[in-house]
């Protein structure tokens, strides 16, 4: 059930230890964040584990989100004092304007300036490397947990780059966190039930942007063709594609929380 929707393998228990291992070198942290889930995306213990080191905060999936939501954000982060930048990890340009904040704060250290970047399963963070590496290095897939180690890349040649494997919390608080993680493909598709997703998806919708044509899961299961027997709906599958075709951005461009709302606070 969604409410059980938990995964914390072995290798994010690892990398939770390695990170916090790491920082006594590290300079500064980046931060990768999908723009639609700003906050359950977030890794909450990552504010305790960074004290006095340099951070920005990358916002992906800018092409996804809605773009009033993610200004929204952005102007919490600057509030509290966080340099954050919303862009496309798969678009260079994009990227390199976070390359030119890195490469500056590096200028004014001495020596080799280590920087470390975290996020979610999924959330664009090997993308981001890849473009700030101007290479494909690190592996990219459309599922979590991919990248399974710590690997260090030269970023420029007084800037080193710790690459980490995505990391969720041992346990993921609520019940909206577990079906927008997963909505945002930041679980394994065997992790959760889709059918549950789907329908916490549109239930949500129906609340917050009750005027976007969206179809529930019955309607698009029909629209789409996914019948069983005697011409019933398989929501199974259905739900698959559903949420296959949000992440595509054919339900528009869509965030799930707010910076105001009280689950994002």
């Amino acid at each position: 059930m969604l409410a059980q929707a938990q995964w914390y393998p072995g290798h994010m228990a690892r990398t939770r230890r390695q990170i916090r291992e790491s920082l006594s070198l590290i300079d500064i942290l980046i931060e990768v964040v999908d723009a639609r889930i700003a906050q359950s995306g977030r890794y909450p213990m990552l504010d305790e584990m960074v004290q006095g080191k340099k951070r920005f905060i990358a916002l992906t999936r800018d092409d996804l989100a809605n773009p009033a939501t993610t200004n929204a954000f952005l102007r919490r982060f600057s509030e509290r004092g966080q340099v954050a930048v919303a862009l496309d990890a798969r678009a260079p340009r994009a990227v390199a304007a976070l390359a030119r904040d890195v490469a500056k704060d590096a200028a004014g250290r001495k020596g080799i300036a280590r920087s470390m970047i975290v996020g979610a399963p999924n959330s664009g963070k090997s993308s981001i490397v890849n473009a700030l590496l101007r290479r494909a290095k690190a592996k990219t897939e459309n599922r979590a947990g991919v990248t399974r180690g710590m690997q260090w890349f030269r970023l420029a040649p007084a800037v080193e780059l710790l690459d980490t494997p995505g990391v969720l919390p041992p346990k993921i608080g609520t019940p909206a966190a577990r079906w927008k993680l997963a909505m945002c493909g930041a679980l394994p598709h065997n992790r959760f039930d889709p059918r549950e997703v789907a329908e916490a998806f549109h239930r949500w919708l129906l609340l917050h942007d009750g005027n976007r044509d969206v179809p529930d899961l019955a309607t698009f299961a029909v629209q789409r063709g996914f019948l069983g027997k005697g011409a019933q709906p398989d929501l199974t599958n259905a739900a698959r594609a559903y949420i296959r075709v949000f992440n595509e951005g054919a339900f528009g461009r869509i965030s799930l929380e707010h910076p105001d709302d009280a689950e994002a606070a």
